[in-house]
């Protein structure tokens, strides 16, 4: 989620990526908790486009070039098929989005940053769901020790929760800016200075949030509440 606080290449499938538009999810709304998505005040703001994907859904901010959330809906049977599923690595820029809302390949070409996946890749049940992933709509640029090491662990941990939950399980991550960021590219496209992940269990109606700074020296915390998340962003990610 993108908050300031005041927040193809050639892939060897056939794709069917879904709508983008400024309105409502209306073609992925069981990503969401009673096909309810985030409220945000203002988002008018953010210049914002819903993208809907096989396995995700991403409301992109035509301001920072990235996400503002990306949601997902997870279950045991979805990630005992991600295992089986190969990682394509093939990054492109989403065309979909105006260019002048879009990151491109070259914004993160020598930038020292990682096209950081919101929805991670090994998440992804199937060949479409996989080469979607790349998608530089789902990325951010995150520092390369962050990205694969430590909150390669969040996301690793993530999973293993939803492996032994009852049902469906609800993630939202994003990013989240403070004041002016930096930024990367020709089209400078916002670093985050934090990151999270919130995960949500309607079998035990629990949620809690993984809260991460963008930094390479940056270690795991304990989770924060899901209240303690909407009092740092000011968003209702759910309707509960």
């Amino acid at each position: 989620m993108m908050i300031r606080k005041i927040g193809l290449g050639l892939v060897a499938v056939a794709i069917s990526f879904g709508t983008a538009f400024a309105g409502d999810f209306d073609q992925c709304r069981d990503e969401f908790i009673h096909g309810n998505p985030p409220v945000i005040q203002h988002q008018e703001t953010l210049r914002p486009r819903a993208l809907c994907f096989s396995a995700f859904a991403v409301l992109h901010s035509g301001i920072s070039h990235t996400p503002i959330y990306v949601a997902e809906r997870l279950n045991r049977g979805l990630l005992q098929e991600a295992k089986n599923n190969q990682r394509t690595n093939k990054f492109y820029a989403d065309a979909r989005l105006p260019k002048s809302e879009r990151a491109e390949l070259s914004d993160y070409r020598g930038s020292g940053f990682d096209r950081g996946h919101m929805a991670p890749a090994g998440d992804m049940a199937g060949i479409d769901a996989m080469a979607q992933s790349f998608s530089l709509a789902n990325m951010v640029p995150q520092y390369a020790i962050n990205n694969r090491k430590t909150w390669a662990s969040i996301e690793k941990a993530t999973r293993r929760y939803v492996m032994r939950a009852a049902g469906d399980v609800f993630v939202i991550t994003g990013p989240v800016f403070d004041g002016t960021p930096p930024t990367i590219g020709p089209d400078h496209v916002w670093v985050p200075q934090h990151l999270f992940k919130l995960v949500y269990d309607p079998s035990t109606n629990k949620a809690w949030a993984h809260w991460l700074d963008n930094t390479n020296e940056a270690r795991v915390g304990r989770p924060i509440s899901y209240e303690e998340l909407v009092r740092r962003t000011g968003i209702k990610f759910l309707p509960i």
